[in-house]
């Protein structure tokens, strides 16, 4: 690969410096050849026509710093390319790495994936050292700290983690070693080298449509909070998706309406046609960057009104927000609608995800235990 420093002219009369990564070239089915390349813009600039000693000077100061940033870059291919150790990345503390990218997860996400990589940090501070370096980190750590969430971890009662606790903490310590890995910060994916725990098959709290019903009619002291809660309902969409939510996304495309957004969690863009009274919920058309759901809050007081809500609805169910999602794939299969499409208004990746609502519903099997005539029993 070749990594080269170029210029752009722009219209303003300044020389936009970016670099360009040429990865060699290929041929496509015509026999066309096509050049490979990937460009980093580094937001520096020339002045076109310097006028004076001052903006010399300048230009001469940025052309160097983007030198030296081309030097970098250069460097950081050759030590991949051979499997060179960053020495000043590899002194850095690991928990300290973590930490950062836990920080990184409040700021993109203050729901339940900032609380387990939160809680996954609490455990690694308990079995790693807070000097441990990255290039003290070896296998036999990963399988330490594997081991450590399988028999020794416990809960804040002090009773052992549940399967799905263990496997999603564990995940958050090889999702940090894979960044670290694609940082630069390791030359070796530790990641890929330790099987995972199995996930369990949790149970997941759901509404029936009459307890829907009621929940729709009772009284909730946050109406944001219900109007943000019954649409996830009706649309499936998660809290994250839903809390950042913003009208540009929101398009009404005559009596339709669909929600073009960017899932937080799987970063893929979705494309997700709702019901008129789903739209409703949403209320009149604000300006282009305003959030739909205008005041809706993470935290304690929210939470804790979900359940006080429920129990003026008369519905004696743990409910949570996610609930809702839950609710949405289990109204949809009962209502009629395939697994596959169910599967890709959820923004699922795999059918297996989805196959477990079916697995709650489950018609068929319902209406097998009725197929079979009744018997004259004598007994």
């Amino acid at each position: 690969m070749k990594i080269s420093l170029k210029q752009k002219n722009l219209k303003d009369g300044r020389i936009s410096l970016f670099l360009e990564f040429y990865k060699g070239s290929s041929t496509d089915n015509n026999g066309k050849r096509i050049h490979l390349r990937e460009f980093e813009y580094l937001k520096m600039y020339l002045i076109a026509e310097p006028k004076n000693a001052k903006e010399k000077k300048e230009n001469k100061e940025t052309l160097e710093l983007a030198e030296n940033i081309l030097a970098i870059r250069k460097s950081n291919y050759v030590q991949g390319k051979y499997d060179l150790k960053n020495t000043t990345k590899s002194k850095r503390t690991f928990l300290n790495y973590f930490a950062e990218k836990t920080e990184e997860k409040q700021q993109q996400d203050s729901s339940n994936n900032y609380g387990n990589w939160f809680s996954t940090h609490q455990h690694l501070k308990k079995v790693i050292s807070k000097n441990l370096t990255f290039d003290e980190i070896d296998e036999n750590l990963v399988k330490k700290v594997r081991n450590y969430f399988d028999n020794v971890a416990r809960t804040k009662s002090e009773l052992p983690l549940s399967q799905n606790s263990k496997y999603s903490y564990f995940n958050k310590f090889k999702a940090a070693l894979r960044n670290a890995f694609d940082d630069g910060y390791l030359t070796i994916n530790y990641a890929s080298k330790i099987k995972s725990f199995e996930q369990a098959e949790s149970q997941r709290e759901y509404l029936i449509f009459d307890e829907l019903q009621r929940l729709a009619k009772a009284k909730c002291k946050y109406p944001v909070l219900k109007k943000a809660f019954l649409f996830s309902c009706l649309s499936g969409l998660r809290w994250s998706d839903i809390n950042t939510l913003i009208w540009s996304e929101v398009r009404d495309e005559g009596d339709v309406t669909k929600v073009n957004f960017r899932q937080e969690k799987t970063d893929g863009v979705e494309y997700l046609y709702i019901s008129k009274q789903a739209r409703e919920l949403l209320g009149e058309r604000q300006g282009q960057q305003d959030r739909v759901f205008k005041g809706l809050k993470y935290g304690m007081t929210y939470n804790t009104e979900i359940i006080r809500w429920c129990n003026r609805a008369g519905v004696p169910k743990h409910i949570t927000f996610h609930s809702a999602r839950h609710t949405n794939a289990v109204l949809l299969l009962e209502n009629g609608a395939d697994i596959y499409t169910v599967s890709k208004r959820l923004g699922h990746r795999e059918i297996r995800t989805t196959a477990i609502y079916a697995k709650i519903v489950d018609k068929k099997m319902k209406e097998a235990a009725e197929m079979i005539p009744e018997l004259n029993i004598e007994i």
